[in-house]
């Protein structure tokens, strides 16, 4: 059924008068909440351009945006939908394709199928998008839309024509043999599909096979080659050569051919005991890398690996861990023995198998770059938030693979239960220990006997100091930039009584600090009395948003883009029975006054101000005396003075006395001046908005907790008063700034270490439960190095968030290469060196979103530097190995020539 524009189409199926813009906003959310709880693989959701849709968020009020001057800008219902900016240009609408590299959230939306319904009735337009929900993951089942289904060449072997096919990720093969087929006009029995990546045939691709697309290992946007049997050709096919159509022979299936010289598992891998084509070389074997069977004068490790759509971060973190030495040992000989296919937390030995195949391969096509299709497809399997083509971190890649590999390769087959002791005042060293034997009990692999070492955490309760000892075991270490360890916030301070102007102060404070902190350093830097206080308030929209009371209240709830004041009191003013006064701002409209106007009507400007009251009722001549005493410090030295029938400047002629804190009257009045309203305003906060009412000389306000008054400026007003005090508010932080200041800066990585072993309290979300106390409390924590692996890991954290964005901080950290002595930050003494030498380095460059992942390696036989940047591989001088993209740094415990550890 067609409806108008504006019309509304009720459950009856009766066109109802247009919805109102809060009505479509509850059916909107409704619909959307049912969704939610309805999720089943196969449910449609529609793409809708972000554009459009913010204009109607913005219709029904789920947005609210302000114009350069600061008042909200008009707002009016959109237009029919407009699809049109996402989609290719060249696409056919009955059809339509989404343009490539969109961000969900930026450039479009998803809505459920009803939603879309729903939006479609009331404003028409598209053209619709549908996408189907899917379920990914190994462990726990996630959902998701794939927005992008899976887009393969079809190149037909009969003439060398190109199709496009797509089809979900998650089809199965005989799928893409059916529309394959129809396409073509092709019996099913005379095709064969081949995976045809980089124009090269290399699987076939079986009918009967129930793999999905994605386990068939199938990349975006790449080929597959259609063959067909013709009646006189068994053992040959048309084939393309050049630009001329020539028979060719059929090869077989690749995963009928072994890789070791052994028969073949079922999951395509050899079970030889022994990976002859990785054997260890010999002096005689004549300049063959010592990992792997090469041609005479190749050198292994220096193959790239191919960016299969934004897959930079994940190449830059293999390649680091394909230059780990005792890595790759292990994983270039017979580990099968050491797959543990039954482990509930492991991905039943696939996981290691994908990496050590493809570490196989990284160490035996000399500098033939590798595609890693097969692990990129074990780990979408795995973890689907890797899934797809976006862009991901590579630490955060790094850490699911290194837990992956070991509870793949974990040789404990049954994990025995163990009740952790409390340490009760024992040694540390005992209890170290203990601890160390009773994770090895449970966790035995190559990756917790090379890269896991062991810190000590204590924990003190700051009511009764009760101490709590822990050794916990890391795999990697995340260390603080300085800068991020502190943050400097800007907050304005208004004074209560009127005495002075507002002054803005730039604080540091701790980041993970609470407003106590806050109130510490703003008090500091303006000379706060004894017997004055702050209160901390957030100023949003003209009006006071909220106010930060609580002084253990996380300083991480405040953010960089919010306007933060700061009311200065003493005591006095600010004792019991007193009740706060908030005034609002608002620039005089030329239209004449009306009694009462709606909340929605009110355009301020400007900071309210806000002081404290007697908690008992006041006249009109008293809050405006109170205004008049809250303004003084604004008033312009050379402002004369306009006096109308005993009002100055729309005010009372009322003056504060400076002793008393009374108020007189001015005596200066003009005779047969007609009189009229105060230009203030009281009003009331309601459950439906603001209720304005004038406010009289006469007129009586019974003050509530918060009681808000309107002031409106005239020209008079603003002859006489400077406004931009009020209108000036800096943000708590600009980072454009900072992010100046900071590829300055220079940090070093000791710096970085002592930061994340600093005494900090720990977060009021992250309270910790005293057992004397039987209290959860806000304990102080502090972190020791106890024993360190013989490779470490160091994640540089560049990113930090923002209420809508991550940032990036490109400080330059001064890594040392050589001889990064650990020595003085590990407790545990028992004669180990703690000298380490850089090895490899995962870069970030960029902004996030239109980031690139690279990595330096160095082979240690032969003592070089390379650079990875996906397929491109090429030497590099150690001096050009320490950059601000620095973001994950490998380091190797130095050992002298006999294979010990240095002293």
């Amino acid at each position: 059924m067609t409806i108008p524009d504006s019309g509304f189409m009720m459950d009856n199926g009766v066109c109802d008068l247009p919805c109102t813009p809060e009505e479509e906003r509850r059916i909107v959310t409704e619909l959307t909440s049912e969704s939610e709880a309805n999720l089943k693989e196969g449910n449609l959701y529609f793409v809708i351009s972000n554009r459009w849709y913010t204009s109607w968020q913005r219709y029904v009020g789920q947005l609210t945006d302000e114009c350069s001057s600061g008042e909200p800008s008009e707002v009016t219902r959109p237009g029919p939908i407009d699809n049109f900016d996402i989609i290719e240009s060249e696409s056919d609408t009955s059809d339509p394709q989404l343009s490539r590299m969109l961000e969900e959230g930026v450039d479009y939306v998803l809505v459920p199928q009803e939603v879309w319904k729903r939006l479609v009735e009331w404003y028409k337009g598209g053209p619709p998008i549908p996408r189907k929900l899917i379920c990914q993951g190994f462990y726990s089942k996630t959902y998701s839309v794939e927005v992008y289904p899976l887009s393969l060449t079809l190149t037909d072997g009969r003439d060398g024509s190109n199709s496009v096919i797509r089809l979900s990720k998650q089809a199965f093969v005989s799928d893409l043999y059916l529309k394959v087929c129809a396409l073509k006009g092709v019996a099913q029995e005379k095709a064969r599909i081949w995976d045809y990546f980089n124009m090269q045939k290399s699987v076939l691709l079986e009918q009967s096979s129930y793999k999905t697309l994605e386990g068939s290992n199938l990349q975006m946007d790449q080929h597959i080659l259609l063959e067909v049997d013709e009646p006189s050709s068994s053992q040959y096919s048309m084939g393309v050569k050049g630009n001329e159509l020539a028979l060719v022979p059929l090869e077989p299936s690749r995963s009928t051919v072994t890789i070791a010289g052994g028969p073949t598992l079922s999951n395509g891998h050899s079970n030889s005991s022994k990976f002859s084509l990785f054997r260890k070389s010999t002096s005689e074997d004549d300049g063959c890398n010592s990992y792997g069977a090469l041609g005479k004068g190749e050198r292994g490790g220096l193959a790239g690996l191919q960016n299969l759509g934004n897959t930079c971060f994940m190449n830059s973190a293999i390649q680091c861990l394909a230059h780990t030495p005792p890595i790759v040992e292990y994983f270039l000989q017979d580990y099968s023995d050491d797959i543990n296919a039954e482990n509930p937390l492991g991905m039943c030995g696939e996981l290691a198998l994908a990496f050590g195949e493809l570490l196989r391969k990284l160490w035996s096509s000399g500098r033939n770059a590798v595609a890693p299709r097969a692990f990129k497809t074990k780990l979408a399997r795995f973890a689907p938030q890797f899934s797809g083509y976006n862009q991901h971190d590579s630490q955060e890649l790094l850490a699911f693979l290194l837990d992956g590999l070991h509870e793949d390769l974990n040789k404990v087959k049954r994990k025995p239960y163990i009740e952790v002791k409390d340490s009760d005042g024992r040694p540390d060293e005992e209890v170290a220990e203990e601890c160390w034997n009773y994770h090895k009990a449970r966790n035995d692999s190559v990756i917790v006997d090379v890269c896991q070492g062991q810190y000590k955490s204590t924990l003190v309760c700051p009511v009764c100091g009760k101490i709590s000892i822990t050794f916990d075991p890391f795999m990697y270490l995340s260390l603080p930039l300085p800068s991020t360890v502190t943050r400097s916030m800007t907050v304005t301070v208004f004074y209560g009584d009127g005495s002075r102007l507002p002054m803005p102060y730039t604080v540091t404070v701790p980041k993970h600090g609470s407003c106590r902190d806050l109130n510490i350093a703003l008090g500091t830097v303006c000379c706060l009395n004894s017997d004055e206080t702050l209160l901390l308030a957030e100023v949003y929209d003209h009006k006071i948003f909220r106010y930060f009371e609580n002084p253990v209240e996380s300083l991480s709830v405040i953010k960089d883009d919010e306007h933060i004041v700061a009311y200065r009191f003493n005591q006095r003013q600010k004792g019991l029975g007193k009740a706060k006064l908030e005034i609002l701002h608002r620039r005089q409209e030329r239209s004449v006054l009306v009694e009462s106007v709606r909340g929605g009507d009110i355009k301020l400007f400007g900071t309210p101000l806000v002081t404290y009251i007697n908690a008992e009722p006041l006249t009109g001549t008293d809050i405006d005396s109170i205004i008049s005493r809250l303004l003084s410090p604004l008033q312009r030295v050379h402002a004369v003075s306009k006096v109308q029938n005993g009002k100055e400047n729309g005010h009372l002629s009322e003056a504060a006395d400076e002793s008393s804190g009374s108020v007189s009257s001015t005596d200066t009045e003009l005779e047969d001046a007609p009189d009229r309203e105060l230009s203030l305003r009281v009003f009331w906060t309601d459950e439906r908005g603001l209720n304005v009412k004038p406010l009289q000389s006469d007129s009586v306000v019974n003050p509530g907790s918060v009681t808000r008054i309107l002031v409106e400026w005239n020209e008079n007003e603003h002859e006489k008063y400077d406004g931009s005090y009020l209108n000036d508010l800096p943000e708590v932080h600009k980072t454009s700034f900072s992010a100046k200041k900071t590829r300055q800066e220079a940090i070093s990585l000791f710096s970085c270490m002592e930061a994340f072993l600093a005494e900090e309290p720990l977060g009021p979300d992250d309270m910790w439960y005293c057992p004397h106390c039987k209290e959860h409390r806000q304990a102080n924590k502090k972190l020791d190095l106890w024993k360190l692996p013989d490779i470490i890991v160091f994640h540089l954290k560049r990113f930090t968030y923002s209420r809508y964005l991550k940032n990036k901080i490109d400080t330059f950290v001064n890594f040392p290469i050589h001889d990064l002595d650990l020595s003085k930050y590990v407790k545990n003494k028992d004669g180990r060196s703690y000298v380490y030498e850089l090895y490899a380095v995962s870069n970030h460059y960029g902004g996030l979103g239109g980031g690139h992942y690279t990595a330096y390696a160095k082979l240690i036989d032969d003592n070089r530097w390379y650079h990875f940047d996906d397929s491109h591989v090429s030497p590099v001088s150690e001096s050009e190995i320490k950059t601000s993209a620095a973001y994950v740094l490998f380091y190797r415990r130095a050992r002298d020539r006999s294979g010990a550890d240095l002293d």
